[in-house]
Order: C-alpha cells, then structure tokens, then sequence
C-alpha cells in the first residue's frame, strides 16, 4: 500500500465512540473520512464531518477500514455487511453476546480475506503489553499460573449485562493472550448481592489448553479499585498494576542457581531481587488504533483476531454456564 493515507470510517458516536474518533482523528497515516450514528452526534465527536445514518452510507463514502462501536446486538449486521463490501474492520469488545453470531461474523472476515479485530482496549495497557514482551522473551520461564483481580464500585453506565460480560471478559481475553494458550476449561461461582437482575460477583478457576491454570476475582461490591494481573512461572512472576500502568518482576532466587542442575527434580522457590520498570506510557486506545491501522498495512501482529474474539465469547458463555449449573465446563472451540 505504501504510504498513502488510509480512509478510516465511524460507526457509533457513543461512550467509546466518542474516543475512537477521537483516537482517529489523531492517528498518523488515517485520515478519518465520514461516521455515522443513527442517533447522530449527542457528545460532539464528529468534528465537522456529516453525521450518516447507516452502516450503507459509511461503506458509500468510499473506505478503506472501519470501527464499530454500536451497541452490542446490532454488532452481527454491521459487520456483516462491512465484511460483505470489502471493508476491514475492528469491533468493540465483545465481538457478540451470542456465539453462533461471533461464528457467523469471524467466518465471514476469514472467508473474504480482510483483517478483522476486536477492540479489547485493556490488553493494550503499557504494564501489560511490557510483560507479554517479556514472557514472549522467556524472562519467566515455563508459566505455572495467571491471577487477575478486578474489583471496584458500581458502574452507572452498565444496564444490560452482569459483571461476567462486562468486565471478566477483558481478563478471559488478556489471560489466554499472555499465555498465548486458550481456555480449556472453567470453574466459577457467581452471586447477586446489589438488588440487580445480573451476577455482580464472580469467581472463576480456569486452566488453559497448554496446563497453565488461572484464577479471576471481578465485581462490582468493592469501596477501592483494583485491576491486578500476576503472571507466575518457573524463574520469577510478574506483577501488572494496570490502574497505574506499573509494572513490578519478582525474581525467584533459586531458579537462577538450580538452571544447570538437569537432574534436580524440583527447583526450589525463594524471594529474589524485585525491579520495577518504567514504562512508555501511552493511552491503550492510542496502542490499539496504531495495532490495526498497521494490520491493515500488513502487520496483524499486535490486533486482537476475531477468531480470539469469538474463543472469549465461548469462555464468557461457559463461566456462566459453570456459575449456573455448579460444575466445570469444558470449552469445546468446534472446529477452531
């Protein structure tokens, strides 16, 4: 493609869609040509660009890549038909709250050859994109565990859905990025405490495809905030505090002395020295634009897929299937 600019297109004008154009209009190589709400501009994110009707107008307006940030239940359609005109596109999180329609979706961007994503802003946060470089690296080792704790107040904006599908999914996605292994299987407990329809509360066990096991406590019912994830493995374990975009690596001691004993059955685990690195910090939704406007360039190396997409929505649905029926769910991925 070279260096020419990118046409990049709009659609939604909500809470994230006001920041996605904000993020367009400033992103290098892109020229933000034309978005569309149905519902038209209600906090001013158009910027001077006629505010279209539908997704038919945006694909008229002649562009090259798209973000959709709709509500959730018309993700299917819109998608759709940008897939069906040639269009690469990004989806905000999740890719769809049903598994046949995040199926039908990712097969259709397959099918045509175009560079689908799905916008999980969180795996894009400074600390956490610093310790899958550095996991990819070897600096940990072999990983043993993952544990992620994202608890906090009540969100007003959330109406629809319980804590499982809004907030658990970005740990469920982040989890099986790090670790690049997906979810085997699931374990979870849930309760209702706020008076509200949906789970406010969970707890998950999982384990990963590659033997990796993992731990996730998200709510709704906590008076601080905290958004923690802790990578464990054979020569030390990282801490991501993505609150404040830190990042802390604790090093296990006897790993370092044991690494040329084969014969040792066990290597031992003691405290070591502990870093913590400065980060290049970024707003993630700047990371995340930047990651697609380059796979759409031809480096898809740091999008989320849709096919890993459409895996989180099979975990988001077997967690809830495991809260109900009180048993571990195996996630069968069909032919993924």
């Amino acid at each position: 493609m070279g260096s020419r600019t990118l046409r990049a297109g709009l659609i939604g004008l909500g809470m994230m869609g006001r920041h996605h154009a904000r993020n367009l209009h400033g992103l290098e190589g892109v020229d933000l040509v034309a978005v569309a709400d149905a519902h038209g501009d209600p906090h001013g994110a158009a910027a001077g660009l006629e505010v279209l009707p539908d997704v038919d107008a945006l694909i008229r307006a002649g562009i090259d890549y798209a973000v959709v940030a709709v509500p959730t239940q018309f993700h299917r359609d819109v998608a759709l038909a940008l897939a069906e005109a040639g269009v690469h596109t990004m989806v905000e999180k999740p890719l769809a709250f049903d598994i046949g329609e995040a199926e039908e979706i990712t097969a259709a961007y397959e099918h045509a050859g175009l560079v689908g994503a799905v916008g999980y802003i969180e795996r894009y946060n400074p600390a956490l994109q610093e310790a899958r470089r550095r996991i990819a690296d070897g600096q940990l080792g072999e990983i043993y565990q993952i544990v992620t704790r994202r608890q906090g107040g009540f969100p007003a904006r959330i109406a629809d859905v319980g804590v499982v599908k809004d907030l658990a999914t970005h740990d469920l996605d982040l989890t099986a990025w790090v670790a690049q292994s997906r979810y085997a299987s699931v374990g979870a407990t849930s309760t209702r405490r706020s008076g509200r329809e949906d789970e406010d509360m969970v707890s998950v066990a999982g384990r990963l495809e590659d033997g990796t096991i993992t731990n996730h406590l998200v709510n709704w019912l906590t008076p601080f905030k905290e958004r923690v994830t802790v990578v464990t493995g054979e020569k030390g374990a990282l801490v991501a505090d993505t609150l404040n975009a830190d990042l802390t690596f604790y090093a296990n001691a006897e790993a370092a002395t044991n690494l040329w004993e084969s014969m040792a059955s066990f290597r031992g685990v003691s405290e070591g020295d502990s870093i913590r690195y400065a980060l290049h910090r970024q707003e993630p939704l700047a990371t995340e634009h930047q990651a697609f406007r380059d796979a759409v360039l031809g480096d898809p190396s740091n999008i989320v897929t849709m096919r890993e997409g459409l895996h989180t929505v099979r975990t988001v649905e077997a967690v809830l299937e495991s809260a109900r029926d009180g048993r571990v769910v195996r996630i069968g991925d069909g032919n993924a």
